[in-house]
């Protein structure tokens, strides 16, 4: 059994400038990709606050599963590792205590749900907890959850600021109530307030008062998983939560795959031509990228299912659309990419809340197509494509994963598309270049020790 922060059998993460490798011939491969970030870091959470160990089969190994790891062992959280069947690293055992311990620094990195997952969790430590980010993270919306936890009886100290870093005086334990926020920001404020609602003194009713909620197959994977330990959450209008105070039971979880993060391997069948098929596909799951059969579909794509694994072979040609994607705003960067080479311009809308996430993706989305040459418009809730001629340039990643992964798929198809550092892809797969390129090579990937670069 090994303590590390990282799985011993994740694969290397290549760093710096990339040259987004050109499709010579149609696709055919078969790929698996790693378990979700989203399941992992909230299963993380729920097993730190269980009333017994619990097992996570196959978790994702990347820099947002560490940070969350690193966050729960400076609360006092036991987090080992041992060899099981997943591809990409090892099983986490996670054992956990009660009250957690305080005197802790925080560093959530760039992760959105180590800072809206944690935060709660700070209130249950015995003395003061410190949460901090990289600086390119430190913008990332954070004053609904501190509102939320100031009134669920949470002493927080954040210098006037409503965003990090800020400081919690941890007392062991957490009142709870009624909490009225604008989660209309990020989603991840419900499911911060939902994950540690079951410890509150006297559980939690949530109302989400603002506009629409962004991202509900986020909202509805939490209620899931706190089902699944034992949590019922009553939902007595939209936009309100209540969770009963109770134990969480430990269990052993099995990690879906992280099917947003298939989405640009998919995606590359519809722009090199040919079939990508990724394996372990749920038939059923809250997660947003769920969505992509149809999605895809609708922009032209021939996509099947069988044995367990879903296939996405080229049409004739990429469709333009206009796509309300505010259930799934993660998955807007591959789109944007697929709609680059489309018969027809495009519209995504319901997506202004991701300019908050990593970057401000509109922005950084549009300025890079117009960079290659592409014509790109920012809309109030949105953006717009109109495909056009594109030409090679360094492509700049913004620190944002997805942003790195939308220049690997133009790249494709335009020669000399750089990234500037391919190593933001470690956020949420650190094996991104290898599987990139062996998708290229046609390559079927069955175990981790294929990935070694």
């Amino acid at each position: 059994m090994s303590t590390d922060g990282y799985s011993p059998s994740a694969a290397p993460q290549s760093r710096g400038r990339w040259v987004a490798p050109v499709a010579t011939a149609p696709l055919q491969s078969r790929l698996t990709v790693p378990g979700s970030k989203s399941l992992t870091n909230r299963e993380l959470i729920l097993a730190a606050l269980a009333d017994s160990p619990s097992r996570l089969t196959a978790p994702l190994h990347s820099d947002d599963s560490a940070r969350m790891i690193e966050a729960l062992r400076a609360l006092g959280v036991g987090i080992d590792f041992e060899h099981g069947q997943g591809v990409f690293g090892d099983d986490v055992i996670v054992t956990p205590v009660w009250p957690l311990q305080g005197d802790a620094l925080v560093d959530c990195g760039q992760a959105g749900t180590v800072m809206r997952f944690v935060a709660p969790l700070a209130g249950f430590a015995r003395g003061e907890v410190t949460l901090t980010a990289h600086e390119s993270a430190l913008h990332r919306p954070m004053g609904a959850m501190i509102k939320g936890l100031r009134d669920a009886g949470v002493d927080i100290d954040d210098g006037g600021r409503w965003m990090l870093p800020f400081s919690v005086r941890g007392h062991g334990r957490v009142r709870g109530g009624e909490v009225v926020i604008d989660a209309s920001a990020s989603s991840q404020f419900v499911s911060g307030l939902l994950l540690a609602a079951p410890r509150f003194d006297v559980g939690l009713r949530l109302i989400h008062s603002g506009g629409r909620l962004p991202s509900m197959p986020h909202i509805d994977m939490t209620v899931e998983s706190l089902a699944h330990r034992g949590v019922h959450v009553e939902r007595p209008a939209p936009g309100e939560w209540v969770v009963p105070a109770g134990p969480v039971r430990g269990k052993d979880v099995a990690i879906e795959p992280d099917l947003s993060n298939a989405a640009p391997f998919l995606a590359a069948a519809m722009i090199a031509g040919g079939s990508v098929t990724i394996t372990g596909w749920p038939a059923h799951s809250t997660q947003p990228g769920h969505m992509l059969s149809d999605i895809l579909s609708v922009m032209g794509a021939r996509v099947s299912r069988r044995g367990g694994a879903l296939t996405v072979t080229a049409g004739s040609h990429i469709s333009g659309v206009d796509l309300d994607l505010s259930a799934a705003g993660e998955l807007t960067p591959t789109l944007v990419a697929l709609a680059a080479f489309a018969d027809a311009p495009s519209e995504f809308y319901g997506i202004g809340h991701i300019r908050g996430h990593e970057t401000d993706r509109i922005a950084a989305l549009v300025g890079e197509l117009r960079r290659l040459g592409g014509e790109a418009h920012e809309l109030d809730d949105g953006i717009r494509i109109v495909p056009t001629p594109l030409h090679g340039a360094t492509w700049h990643a913004h620190h944002d994963h997805r942003l790195a992964t939308t220049g690997a798929l133009i790249g494709l198809r335009v020669p000399e598309v750089v990234i500037d550092d391919i190593g933001t892809t470690a956020k949420t797969m650190p094996q991104f270049p290898q599987l990139w390129q062996q998708m290229l090579d046609g390559i079927d990937v069955p175990d981790a020790q294929t990935l070694v670069p």
